[in-house]
Parts: C-alpha cells; structure tokens; sequence
C-alpha cells in the first residue's frame, strides 16, 4: 500500500538517487590520482525521476525491484572546471567534496519526506 502512494515513491527514488550519487563521487575520490580517469557524475534528479516515473521497476527477481538499474544508465562524465592534470586526470577533490555535501543534503531531504509523510499517514489513521 505505502509503495502505491506517490511521495514514498518519490522520496525513496530521491534516496537511490543520492546513493548512486555518492557512489560516483566515491569512485571519483578513489581514482585521484590514475592517469586519464575522467571525473564522473549522475544527472540532476528531476531528469531522472521524470524518466523512472513514467516506466514502471523492472523486477529481477520477487523479492528485488532493480531501482538503481534505471538510475545507473544516468552516470557520465561530470561536467566540471577542473584544469585536467598533466597526466589527463579530471578529479577536483575540492569539487567532489562540494558534491558530497550536496549528496548529503539531498539524501536528508529524501529522509524527511519520508518521516514527515509517514507520519502524516500516521495521524490520518488516528495514531
């Protein structure tokens, strides 16, 4: 029933958003330093969920919905203004830093919709 209503559906694709954000920025930091790494991102979430939200989850198995196999086709090279190094590589860590702490701040903004929804369902139940 939650999984029907639109804003749990929102606020947990915004979480696996994030996720799949924090995964790119990690693998980013992770790579610093290997000769003509480029840095990568993921696009902006209101793509993203403009794009899931009309084609349903595709189902890999009955107790696994692959939320994160629509979101993974979003990971590209990250538009940044980082000078590339000598060696090629297009990391900034101060730029990946500054997405972390978007990251973050969209991953607490998914758990609040989440909360403040439930809990809106809460007293509408009369609990």
């Amino acid at each position: 029933m939650i999984n029907k209503i639109e804003v749990m559906q929102m606020a947990q694709a915004m979480a696996s958003h994030a996720g799949l954000r924090q995964a790119a920025v990690s693998q980013n930091i992770a790579n610093a330093d290997t000769p003509g790494y480029q840095a990568r991102d993921v696009d902006a979430f209101s793509a993203t969920y403009q794009s899931t939200s009309t084609t349903p989850l595709k189902v890999t198995r009955a107790s696994h919905l692959d939320s994160g196999a629509t979101l993974n086709a979003a990971v590209k090279p990250a538009a940044t203004n980082a000078v590339q190094s000598p060696n090629g590589n297009s990391v900034s860590l101060e730029d990946e830093m500054v997405r972390a702490v978007d990251i973050k701040r969209q991953h607490d903004l998914a758990l609040t919709i989440y909360k403040t929804s439930m809990n809106v369902l809460r007293t509408s139940i009369g609990r």
